[in-house]
């Protein structure tokens, strides 16, 4: 279900506040109006709407009917996204409950009365199902919300709905195609709308591209984050695994999967974050994140490049002019750039490893899942009986691809096992191993590689045909920082660049994405065109 808004409006950009008193929040007609006054609300960035929030030129409830709004224009109907697979219905008084809050003085901060969307693995409170994009969870309304999503309410967020992704995270079958689930449908890319959105998150970086709402959270086992960022030429950033508690999201890897936001700009990403972060007593990986966690907004500058030594790995199909003028923008900005040599990086035994890890984890984490769901809402307890339901109802579950992926996990002995014990110690030893030697030996801050390839053609069916690098699986396995920026446009198509940091150094990662962002101005607007040659 989606709740239809009749009515699109337009936006202005606002000066940046740092009042010490609680604005006022406007009536919702001159809220609207100023709304109306420049450029539609797909223009404005988070920090953008927070600051009209803050300085009382904006209210909540004008801003989340604006992306309702647009959700119908351009999700609903005209191009069609499939970005979002439901909105919530309670949307418009979340965001009244904020600004009546604004009205007796009370201000959370940057996040307050902001809406976001969710992909569709974390669970959320209220009346839509939590599915991973499959039938099988249809019925998963656990009203619970992840402590995520606990956390970004309780900074101010509003909660405006669910975004597609690739069925199943996209692990259940290397065939699949991604973005597409039995759920939502294929989801397109607002670039050129036969291309490919990646994913799995892919929803949140399309709605991101579009304009869909001011910030969205992805998830990411390997590339699931960055990619779709990457495709759809937004930011988006998988945090330290560890820093965002993953419980209450249907998993694939305990070792691999965390949340992460999803965003128009960097100190989005960075607001995003500072709300998300934190321990969570029942997610062992965030015992330290209290430790780390802190305003990840804060001292961004566009000076933050100077003085650090930033570490180039070049991989093979790189766009080598859109590469090299993305180094020469970091020297520009006060960076040393050092030329790392990843060529005894063995990353065929690190993929070998990665995933025996990634079967025997999915088979074991989504049993624990499934079994701990509210008793009576799912009867699929293993992954065997998720098998079994898509066999059963193969005409919508696997009219485009099979589930060899599931069907190998589910033949994994667990997690005791010598064999995936051995498989986790040298894949997460090679990858962790590789980044530190560049941190320590070589001395860099910050390592560098282009994030993706452009986007391709979806093909239902006929799986995926990735084009150019991917630098997630590094960071992926090694749990360590990510960061995409639009790097601007290969062969008419959005690529990212990729910061990499060592392990809960997420704020210099974003620091030094920042600052890069501010000098290139990479983003590209998307046009929603039919296809790449469509004018």
């Amino acid at each position: 279900m989606k709740f239809k808004i009749a009515l699109i409006l337009s936006c202005v950009t606002f000066a940046s506040s740092a009042s010490a008193m609680v604005a006022t929040p406007p009536s919702t007609e001159v809220a609207t109006a100023n709304l109306a006054k420049a450029g539609p609300i797909e223009s404005l960035d988070l920090s953008q709407l927070a600051d009209g929030i803050d300085n009382g030129a904006l209210n909540s409830e004008a801003i989340t009917a604006a992306y309702l709004a647009r959700i119908a224009a351009v999700d609903d109907s005209g191009p069609m996204l499939n970005a979002v697979i439901a909105t919530f219905p309670d949307a418009i008084e979340q965001a009244r409950a904020m600004d009546a809050e604004l009205r007796a003085g009370t201000y959370r901060g940057p996040m307050h009365g902001i809406p976001v969307l969710v992909k569709d693995n974390v669970e959320v409170a209220g009346p839509i199902a939590t599915t991973v994009g499959s039938l099988a969870l249809a019925g998963n309304i656990t009203n619970r919300d992840a402590p995520l999503i606990a956390r970004l309410r309780a900074a101010g967020a509003v909660i405006l709905g669910k975004t597609n992704l690739s069925e199943w995270a996209n692990i259940r079958s290397d065939n699949s195609t991604s973005g597409w689930s039995a759920v939502g449908g294929l989801t397109k890319n607002p670039h050129a709308l036969d291309r490919n959105s990646c994913g799995s998150s892919s929803g949140s970086g399309s709605a991101m591209a579009a304009g869909l709402a001011a910030g969205s959270i992805g998830t990411e086992t390997d590339g699931s984050i960055t990619c779709p960022a990457g495709v759809n030429g937004v930011v988006g950033f998988k945090p330290t695994v560890g820093l965002v508690s993953r419980r209450y999201i249907v998993p694939i890897s305990h070792s691999q999967d965390t949340a992460g936001p999803m965003t128009r700009s960097v100190r989005d990403a960075a607001i995003m974050l500072t709300a998300m972060a934190g321990s969570d007593p029942q997610d062992a990986a965030t015992a330290d994140a209290d430790t780390w966690r802190g305003d990840y907004s804060k001292d961004l500058s566009v000076d933050g490049l100077k003085g650090m030594r930033i570490g180039v790995l070049r991989a093979p199909n790189v766009d080598a002019a859109l590469f090299d003028a993305a180094l020469a923008t970091l020297k520009a900005g006060g960076a040393e750039i050092v030329m790392l040599d990843g060529s005894k990086i063995d990353r065929q035994k690190i993929g070998q490893g990665e995933f025996k890890v990634l079967l025997a984890e999915l088979k074991a984490n989504l049993a624990t899942y499934l079994q701990a769901l509210p008793e009576g809402l799912i009867p699929h307890k293993t992954l065997a009986d998720v098998i079994a339901f898509n066999k059963a109802n193969a005409d919508t579950e696997l009219q485009h691809f099979g589930q060899d992926i599931f069907e190998a996990a589910d033949k994994e002995a667990g997690l005791d096992d010598p064999a995936y014990v051995q498989a986790l110690a040298t894949s997460r030893g090679l990858a962790s191993g590789a980044l530190n030697q560049f941190f320590v030996h070589d001395k860099v801050d910050v390592i560098v590689a282009q994030t993706n390839g452009p986007a391709w053609l979806s093909t239902l069916g006929k799986g995926d045909a990735f084009s150019g690098p991917s630098a997630s699986q590094l960071p992926a396995v090694a749990g360590f920082p990510h960061l995409t920026v639009p790097m601007g446009l290969s062969a008419g198509l959005p690529v990212g660049l990729s910061f990499i940091g060592p392990k809960w150094h997420d704020h210099a990662v974003l620091k030094a994405g920042y600052a890069y962002e501010q000098l290139s101005k990479a983003r590209v607007t998307p046009q929603l065109r039919p296809t790449l040659e469509s004018k």
